[in-house]
């Protein structure tokens, strides 16, 4: 299904959901649209123009593409998927049921030919469109409701060993709050506390491991003190390894680092559990909680820093829309400071050490 709007994307979320100007007996009946297979916004197709688009030719063009649609109908390559691909398991009934239809029919559209391999790289594009058209009737079902009656957090893995991969839709996606789904392995939401000069700041942390040695970070110039929470987190990672990554090596593995700044702040101070987490969550292949954020500086005998100005990052954390703010047990009593309507809009969890802070940070 292909939706259009009057107004932008923003606003009709605001006003009601993406499935709105379908006729009123459809646009809030859940029991409908839990039956679409895939719904596109219209937004994502250009308009079509008449001298570009069409043909005098209809009656050729129609007779023909019709009879071609008549006899890719008579088939299925849900096939293509057997061995190559698995479900998390968010998915069940109807979802998988419209998920394989939809990848069956956009891979009859691009290999027409059943006897042609299909490409792992093509075959994963199209599970993700597919994926994603069909949470989006979901999301369309929480909102309708106004209630969060169901995971929607909709994964996938490419192989017996491949990595769970998550998927998302654009409109959900917002340049002042965290996202709500779970991060891609190596990945982590940090909050630096800051300093008498800085204010606490919202960062993101993206680790990547390879077969070599070492740790390379990849903002140029390095922040110093970024430089040395990479630092105290490489070390810790190798001091623990066992406990952290059991039987991997991490001194075999090459990790590239990079933060990404969210507010002004751009000095990355105080982040080297946050490193460590985004080091271990990239070597063994796991996604961090959506909606988390982890706190915490570390020393090079893998103590945990006290925080300063907690209130403040707490404040920072609901301002930002996380789930959970994830920090250290030593912290615990500067809370009691923190205002009780803050206090209700953030879950806040405690970690002894730093095997307890990653075993709280990453998905099971």
């Amino acid at each position: 299904m292909v939706g259009n709007f009057d107004v932008d994307v923003q606003q009709q979320q605001r006003i009601g959901h993406l499935l709105s100007p379908l006729p009123p007996e459809m646009r809030h009946d859940t029991a409908f649209m839990d039956r679409i297979h895939a719904y596109a916004p219209g937004w994502d197709f250009p308009k079509l123009k008449a001298d570009d688009h069409l043909t005098d030719h209809f009656g050729l063009v129609t007779d023909c593409l019709s009879e071609c649609w008549t006899k890719l109908r008579e088939g299925t390559r849900i096939s293509a998927l057997q061995g190559r691909t698995h479900w998390g398991g968010a998915l069940s009934g109807r979802d998988i049921e419209a998920v394989n239809k939809t990848i069956s029919g956009l891979l009859k559209l691009l290999f027409p030919d059943p006897e042609m391999p299909i490409p792992g790289e093509e075959l994963e594009t199209v599970l993700r469109i597919a994926l994603e058209a069909r949470r989006r009737v979901k999301e369309q079902q929480k909102r309708c409701l106004k209630t969060e009656f169901r995971n929607t957090h909709f994964n996938y893995f490419m192989g017996v060993d491949g990595v769970e991969q998550f998927v998302s839709t654009p409109e959900l996606h917002s340049d002042d709050a965290i996202e709500a789904d779970p991060l891609t392995p190596g990945q982590v939401w940090a909050i630096s506390p800051g300093g008498q000069e800085a204010p606490p700041s919202l960062y993101r942390i993206e680790v990547t491991s390879g077969p070599g040695g070492g740790v390379k970070i990849l903002n140029a110039p390095v922040p110093p003190a970024f430089r040395e929470s990479v630092r105290y987190g490489e070390q810790n990672l190798y001091s623990q390894a066992k406990e952290l990554v059991g039987d991997r090596d991490p001194r075999s593995h090459e990790f590239s680092v990079q933060l990404r700044a969210m507010d002004s702040d751009r000095s990355g101070h105080g982040l080297g559990l946050p490193v460590l987490v985004a080091l271990c969550g990239s070597l063994v292949e796991r996604s961090t909680k959506g909606g988390l954020i982890v706190v915490g500086g570390l020393n090079l005998g893998g103590s945990v820093e006290m925080i300063p100005n907690l209130v403040a990052v707490a404040e920072l954390a609901v301002e930002k829309s996380a789930a959970q703010l994830l920090m250290p047990i030593s912290s615990r009593r500067q809370l009691l400071d923190l205002p009780d309507e803050m206090a209700t809009k953030i879950n806040i969890v405690f970690y002894a050490d730093t095997t307890d802070a990653l075993t709280k940070s990453i998905l099971e």
